[in-house]
């Protein structure tokens, strides 16, 4: 037993592959274990069974997606086996709640694969295939549909679908028996907004997601039964009168179920926001500069103690202690080096 951080890299840079943490739970040190070859995983999802990982491998040419087995005792990870993405490359991988299918989200083609997952943990063949179809307001980024994350609910009826290029939240309901996504409905966001990543509360009462291109967060109330969203609000997550360059990436809730994070590439910072349990509405309060380029992604451990920002720019991961009270973040002092970070997966095995 022990707490893991995995950390996948471009590996079109110097990353490697997938690197394996010992994350030490008092302090939030990691401690170097091994590197895992694998081609650009820049998304990873565990397993419920925590036994086995899989990564979306965006590249070389269509991508691919990949199994792993855990080690228990030691956290390192054992390549299964690996399936091709046919019109890929994948951005975003998500594992439903009986562990029995490999839900794929992929940007350039605005695709999603549906993969099942074998006893022993490996991939099996793809169920099923849907195309978006459409474009949005910006000519350069929304020229057509981009399926940049795919989510799904506490009890894996519904899957939340973030395109980029349409504006649009996409909901299907979960067919767990064939492994087929059925289109049920769908929210606009705002015109040019680019919805990027999708995150629930704890309870799952109210989903956010997080706008790459307006930089924004927008808040839903969420009806599990009816597998409906409607919105709350929306807010910004950037600083009143920022002018730089940026772009809105990861967005993570607090396990406590209190703060809602997201992260800004450009203004290099984490965006915290409390979250009013009874509304579900965000109210903003600070930022905090990841002392790194280009936040792509960032991970919050299960004690929520420790926030971990993955700078993809600055190859480096800054461990920052989260206040319980006020969800306001203060560094630690230490950072890891890791070349080119994409994502990063906290696990407890």
């Amino acid at each position: 037993m022990g707490s893991y951080a995995y950390v996948g890299t471009y590996t079109k840079g110097a990353g490697g592959g997938i690197h394996v943490f010992h994350v030490e739970p008092a302090t939030g040190a990691w401690t170097p274990s091994t590197v895992v070859t694998a081609s650009n995983p820049a998304f990873l999802a565990l397993h419920p069974s925590r036994r086995w990982l899989y990564a979306a491998n965006e590249g070389p040419a269509q991508g691919a997606v990949s199994a792993f087995v855990i080690d228990q005792r030691t956290g390192e990870l054992s390549l299964l086996n690996q399936e091709p993405v046919p019109d890929g490359p994948p951005c975003h991988i998500s594992v439903d709640a009986t562990g029995r299918w490999v839900f794929v989200a992929n940007y350039s083609s605005g695709s999603l694969c549906v993969y099942r997952t074998e006893r022993d943990g490996r991939l099996g063949a793809m169920s099923d295939h849907v195309q978006h179809r459409g474009r949005g307001r910006n000519p350069k980024r929304q020229e057509g549909p981009h399926a940049h994350s795919i989510s799904l609910d506490a009890g894996s009826r519904f899957a939340l679908v973030c395109d980029l290029g349409l504006d649009k939240l996409l909901i299907y309901r979960v067919d767990l028996e064939k492994g087929k996504l059925i289109a049920h409905g769908e929210v606009r966001t705002r015109s040019g907004a680019g919805p990027r990543h999708f995150a629930f509360e704890p309870n799952g009462r109210y989903g956010y997601v997080i706008n790459e291109l307006d930089n924004t967060v927008t808040a839903f109330a969420y009806d599990s039964d009816a597998g409906a969203m409607a919105e709350i609000q929306t807010i910004p997550t950037l600083p009143e009168g920022c002018s730089e360059e940026s772009y809105a990436a990861a967005i993570h809730a607090h396990p406590a179920g209190k703060f809602i994070y997201g992260s800004n590439r450009g203004h290099d910072s984490i965006a915290i926001f409390r979250l009013d349990s009874a509304s579900g509405r965000l109210s903003a309060r600070g930022h905090q500069p990841t002392r790194g380029m280009w936040p792509r992604s960032f991970g919050i451990d299960g004690s929520g103690r420790f926030l971990f920002s993955a700078n993809q720019k600055s190859d480096t991961i800054v461990p920052f202690h989260v206040d319980a009270d006020t969800g306001l973040l203060r560094p630690s002092g230490s950072s890891v080096c890791v070349p080119t970070p994409a994502c990063v997966l906290m696990a407890e095995l």
